[in-house]
């Protein structure tokens, strides 16, 4: 999971508060710094709240190539060990190898990524804006192995005239993003990452989640606090791993550099706990969302205490610190009153989950690898791609 994170030596804070590219140093207003983070605050539950619901329609799709992915107990165990592994092995490639190589291999994956995700994002809203009068022609992209009794198909990919139409407005900002790396743009695809990655990846029970959330809690805390490694390769990365804001978008416009950020582990780690938990609610058959909506407010409670913490410590904080113990813990301590602790435990989220074919949507999870560094970067400008000043503002 991703963390929140600043310089302990000035006032700066959540993610990094990046300067521009001039000698002073940019010191946010008020204003600007409140709209910062309220305007990642929103970013934030956009891709949970609506990633949750369509995680419901997922689970619950007859056709093979949209069922999701299923995260089990194991998957769970070893969700961090695998994240830690990625991590310093990414710090020592960043180590031996030139940076502008492996940013530039990692901007083409990551642009790849991005059009397929930004384009299955699009898709439901295309389909209610369709022109009824054009036609929709169906298309299917299909690779086998083998032959005869033994072909085995690797990709069976459906699709029509309209998630083309995604395809070529995603591709338009593919292009923006590679050869501008302008925030919104970066934003796009963030956004598009964090709503498949909480509507693709389904938890299969509480127990699972309960695991990877602790995990990942530990993995946060020990690599933020325990060492500069995290750190280190997220100043070095460059991808649409975070949400980002101007802090000095009022002063500057569009063209604003002052960033605060937000890595998109910290919404996809606790946003497939909270669309575990409106199954659940879907499952219990009482027309109510009670834990979802419970979850979803103690995620806004966690994240703004991170950024409390943050500003009144002056200190660096891993953002799951708070968000497990709030997105957890409320939910079970409500189950508890109300006396269905059993049934939340024993609720079983994978048991209609249908084998399934690969997909072109499908990508590696952004919540525990590099997308999870986002938050510790302590400072870079994007204006300048490929640039980097390392001297946080003060707040």
């Amino acid at each position: 999971s991703g963390n929140s994170s600043s310089d302990p030596s000035d006032g700066s804070s959540n993610g990094s508060d990046a300067v521009n590219g001039t000698a002073g140093r940019f010191v946010s207003s008020a204003e600007g710094t409140a709209l910062a983070y309220g305007s990642l605050l929103l970013m934030a539950l956009l891709p949970i709240f609506f990633g949750a619901l369509r995680s419901v329609g997922c689970s619950k799709s007859k056709n093979a190539s949209d069922m999701p992915e299923t995260i089990t107990s194991r998957d769970a165990a070893r969700f961090p060990i695998i994240a830690s592994c990625t991590l310093f092995g990414l710090y020592l490639f960043f180590k031996i190898f030139s940076q502008e190589y492996i940013n530039l291999l990692l901007s083409m994956y990551f642009f790849v990524l991005g059009i397929l995700a930004l384009s299955h994002t699009m898709s439901p809203f295309m389909c209610r804006v369709f022109p009824a009068q054009l036609p929709n022609k169906q298309y299917q992209l299909l690779f086998t192995q083998g032959s005869g009794e033994s072909k085995e198909e690797i990709v069976n990919y459906e699709f029509d005239t309209k998630d083309l139409i995604c395809l070529g407005i995603s591709s338009v900002v593919g292009v923006w993003y590679v050869l501008k790396k302008h925030w919104i743009a970066n934003n796009l695809f963030g956004l598009a990452f964090a709503l498949n990655g909480v509507e693709l990846l389904h938890l299969n029970t509480v127990s699972t989640g309960c695991i990877l959330l602790g995990g990942l809690f530990v993995y946060d805390v020990f690599w933020v606090f325990g060492t500069n490694v995290m750190v280190t390769v997220a100043k070095s990365f460059e991808a649409p791993i975070k949400l980002v804001f101007p802090q000095d978008l009022l002063e500057k416009g569009l063209g604003a550099s002052n960033f605060a950020m937000l890595g998109l582990g910290d919404i996809v780690i606790p946003g497939i706990f909270i669309a575990l938990l409106l199954r659940f609610d879907v499952s219990l058959k009482k027309n109510t969302r009670t834990y979802f909506y419970t979850s979803f407010l103690a995620y806004i409670f966690g994240l703004g205490l991170t950024i409390f913490v943050m500003h009144t410590f002056k200190h660096a904080q891993p953002a799951l610190l708070y968000l497990v113990p709030a997105c957890v813990g409320f939910p079970v301590l409500l189950a508890l009153f109300k006396g269905e602790l059993t049934e939340m435990f024993s609720y079983e989220s994978s048991d209609e989950v249908l084998p399934h074919t690969p997909r072109l949507t499908h990508f590696p999870t952004v919540s525990g690898s590099p997308a999870s560094l986002a938050n510790s970067m302590q400072s870079f400008d994007l204006s300048t791609p490929g640039r980097r000043r390392h001297t946080p503002s003060d707040m």
